[in-house]
């Protein structure tokens, strides 16, 4: 298993609140994440999870991400776009 970091993001069809965001970043905090999107047409939160491979990560943090959520006022928009880095892949190519 490795450690992934993935970003989401869902868009709507209004502009998202501070307290929203707030609301958000509590609820990914238990997934070592964070939260984005106030003054936005959406929201988004990068997570942390283990997975085999970058496909399951994607699969496995969007399926958290829709789950805290769901634990938000946030309406439940349709992810638009997730992107996966491992943590092999953060600093591979610099020099120790």
């Amino acid at each position: 298993m490795m450690k992934f970091s993935v970003s989401i993001y869902a868009e709507g069809d209004r502009e998202v609140t501070l307290d929203e965001v707030v609301e958000l970043a509590d609820a990914v905090a238990r997934l070592n994440g964070i939260a984005s999107g106030m003054g936005t047409m959406g929201y988004g939160a990068q997570i942390v999870v283990e997975a085999e491979n970058s496909d399951k990560a994607v699969d496995l943090a969007i399926d958290q991400f829709t789950k805290a959520v769901a634990r938000t006022e946030l309406p439940a928009w349709p992810v638009s776009k997730a992107e996966c880095i491992g943590e092999d892949d953060d600093y591979g190519d610099l020099d120790a």
